[in-house]
């Protein structure tokens, strides 16, 4: 059994929107996203990777999809274009957001450029935006790593997708509370 502290997930739709549009079909809004599919990208930002990922259409399951490595990418475009790719594989809906707040609970310097980062994504991609309190995701993902004694140093890539992960399952998990756990499953 993990012996490591998990935190409650506080999701946050982004305070400004991107694009101030009519109610959009892809909204955040939980009865608003089709309860029989659910296509969200998980994202965990850093300055030197972006770990991505998935989630079933059933939104029950999120898993490491693949971590990109911005410090070898010559530009944003190319950050843009791999994720774009897996926009259109996936049927994207929605980004949700790793938002590292200090472990006070303020949005501290850290997690405002990630907002600024993340809202730059959002409008390139043309999708919404959700963040999730990522406090401790990555220390999540090292033990479960550790667990499975997988080596830390040579495995920064795959700390970034689980941590991706752990920030997706999150959301998913409070969309499920959120929708009295019927959301997948209508009547």
């Amino acid at each position: 059994m993990a012996k490591y502290q998990t935190t409650t997930a506080r999701v946050l739709t982004d305070p400004k929107p991107v694009d101030p549009k009519p109610v959009d079909p892809k909204s955040t809004d939980p009865k608003r996203i089709n309860p029989k599919h659910v296509s969200a990208l998980g994202l965990d930002l850093g300055a030197k990777r972006i770990g991505v990922a998935g989630c079933d259409r059933t939104g029950l399951i999120a898993s490491g999809l693949t971590t990109l490595h911005c410090k070898n990418c010559k530009s944003f475009e190319s950050v843009i274009d791999s994720l774009r790719q897996l926009v259109a594989e996936r049927d994207v809906d929605l980004l949700v957001v790793g938002l590292p707040y200090t472990l006070d609970g303020e949005v501290g310097k850290q997690a405002k450029k990630i907002q600024k980062q993340a809202r730059k994504l959002s409008q390139a991609l043309n999708l919404p935006i959700e963040f999730v309190d990522e406090r401790l995701t990555s220390f999540a993902a090292e033990q479960m790593m550790i667990e499975n004694r997988q080596s830390l140093t040579k495995e920064k890539a795959l700390i970034d997708r689980k941590a991706a992960a752990i920030i997706l399952q999150q959301w998913l998990d409070e969309r499920k509370i959120a929708e009295g756990d019927n959301f997948a499953h209508p009547s």
